[in-house]
């Protein structure tokens, strides 16, 4: 097979061994695969894969066809259309995943679309709902809401009857923001449109003080992006005052299991939503899977509304 490979910093297309699917594992044909923060970050040699994840070949989701059966994997059919969260190796013209980590691609969805779902989509449930438990008419704030992760928590909150404040710092992506059904800020000063319940934080360090501060009394903070800085100033007494509580996650190095538990929540909450096209995948822009360092400078660009997908053909 082929695949994007990292080589001295570099991006390459280059051959590999074709992958062996293992026990209770699928090999898949990948047909799309979203590119990531993470990904932009494992090429600088600052995000490294977890154990059993390839180490030069980036991709934290993919899209699709089921090809090959492990032994004890029963999930499948060889053709079935599957899309997954994966440690790496994603951006390939295959790859090799547990079934218990896959969902079933529903019918509304095209390849990029399927290739743009996995870690936007679970990254935005597991933290607002799992972990933020974001109930039935509270407040929620999201930080970079034209990103992936950040159109797909504005729709999933909308969903649920939450009430959303998003910030966006770029004003031509305001208005498709807005139509996700979110009350659209700029981000300075973002604390005068509280307080919130819950807020999705997205870009890092440089908001976790106004966060804080905005929070409602047993208010929650969810970090779970921080392109913006790494590290913040706050006040604790901001913190104890509101009873507050910040949490941090992320989906990549989970063990199986958590992995597992992820998916399946999603396949029961938020893949009925895509059936009835309650929420969508906004895709900014796909590239031949063969040219992704083209689609790598696209997203460090920048003034994109969704995600930017690679494609096999």
């Amino acid at each position: 097979m082929r695949a994007v490979t990292i080589v001295n910093g570099e991006l390459q297309w280059t051959e590999h061994p074709d992958p062996v699917p293992g026990n209770g594992e699928v090999l898949v044909a990948v047909r799309a695969a979203g590119l990531n923060a993470g990904d932009l970050l494992q090429l600088a040699g600052r995000y490294p894969a977890p154990a059993g994840s390839p180490s030069d070949i980036p991709g934290l989701e993919l899209a699709g066809e089921v090809v090959a059966l492990g032994p004890g994997a029963t999930r499948h059919s060889v053709g079935d259309r599957v899309m997954a969260v994966v440690g790496g190796g994603g951006q390939a013209e295959l790859a090799v995943v547990h079934e218990r980590c896959t969902l079933p691609v529903p019918a509304p969805l095209d390849w990029a679309q399927a290739g743009g779902f996995p870690e936007a989509f679970t990254t935005a449930h597991d933290a607002l709902f799992t972990q933020a438990q974001l109930g039935l008419g509270e407040s929620l704030c999201v930080h970079g809401a034209a990103g992936g992760v950040g159109a797909a928590g504005v729709q999933l909150a909308v969903a649920a009857g939450a009430r959303v404040t998003a910030t966006v710092r770029d004003p031509e992506m305001r208005s498709k923001v807005a139509a996700l059904g979110a009350a659209v800020v700029e981000p300075e000063g973002f604390g005068a449109h509280g307080p919130f319940d819950v807020i999705l934080e997205l870009i890092g360090g440089p908001n976790l003080g106004e966060d804080v501060r905005s929070l409602t009394t047993g208010g929650r903070l969810s970090v779970i992006g921080v392109g913006g800085g790494l590290k913040a100033e706050l006040s604790l007494l901001d913190l104890m005052s509101v009873r507050g509580r910040i949490h941090g996650s992320t989906l990549r190095a989970r063990p199986l299991e958590d992995k597992a538990a992820a998916a399946a929540a999603v396949q029961r909450h938020v893949l009925p939503l895509v059936e009835r096209a309650a929420v969508h995948v906004p895709v900014a822009a796909t590239f031949e899977m063969s040219d992704a360092a083209s689609a790598y400078e696209r997203f460090r660009a920048g003034g994109k509304f969704g995600k930017i997908v690679l494609l096999t053909d």
